[in-house]
């Protein structure tokens, strides 16, 4: 099977515009993604593909490979997808472009699921154990079923806790992902679903297709970078 990564990269954000720009250390925010993605050589290839010129240029300037979108987007996915109608590739992962510090053991795990021809997307998720988050809308969780395959993602805590005799485990979904070629496009090809436009959680689209996806428990992919305190703290991890 052929492997690409792609990372979808945007250089308007709300919060922090032209994050992906950013100096941390001597290399920008997207060129730490992009070579550290590459480093793990998992992938046949690996691309960025952007809607602005100046990210074009600087992973290209810099030997790397990229992609300029024709159309505006409105999620990752359907930039990827745009991208890889006219590409060679069986498996397609979605890096996000503003973590930076991307390690091998959790994407190759991620690649792994597909042993399993009947796996059509995959995603990864970490343990929560700060009640803190758990509560905080901005951290997505995931409730599995006892293989592993994702059952609901939510902004509340799934599962309620009830049952106060019991700890129940709550994982954060990590905004990584897998898929086979053909997955990806049919998802960009259906509707929103009322979920998804009442989480704004684009991989329940998936779910309310009759699609499950298989979940990898992984630690932390490192840190992303959606503020500038957060790449405060990214040098001082560096």
């Amino acid at each position: 099977m052929k492997k690409a990564a792609f990372i979808p990269a945007r250089y308007a954000a709300t919060r922090f515009p032209a994050k992906l720009m950013q100096l941390l250390g001597n290399k920008t925010v997207i060129r730490h993604t992009y070579d550290n993605t590459l480093a793990t050589g998992l992938f046949n290839e690996v691309w960025v593909v952007t809607d602005s010129e100046i990210i074009f240029n600087e992973i290209v300037n810099n030997g790397g490979k990229a992609v300029m979108s024709i159309k505006e987007h409105e999620s990752g996915s359907d930039r990827i997808a745009e991208a890889i109608t006219n590409i060679d590739v069986d498996i397609v992962v979605n890096v996000q472009g503003d973590e930076p510090f991307v390690k091998k053991e959790p994407l190759e795990k991620l690649l792994a699921t597909f042993n399993d021809s009947t796996v059509q997307v995959a995603s990864l998720m970490q343990v929560l154990n700060d009640e803190k988050l758990i509560q905080d809308p901005n951290y997505v969780k995931v409730a599995v079923d006892k293989n592993m395959n994702s059952l609901m993602f939510s902004r509340s805590p799934i599962p309620y806790h009830r049952n106060k005799d019991i700890t129940p485990v709550y994982y954060e979904h990590i905004g990584v992902y897998a898929f086979k070629k053909q997955a990806l496009i049919n998802f960009t090809q259906w509707q929103m679903t009322p979920l998804e436009i009442a989480e704004k959680i684009e991989c329940l689209r998936y779910i309310e297709n009759g699609i499950l996806l298989k979940m990898v428990v992984t630690e932390y992919m490192g840190i992303e970078i959606d503020t500038p305190e957060d790449l405060e703290k990214a040098a001082k991890f560096l």
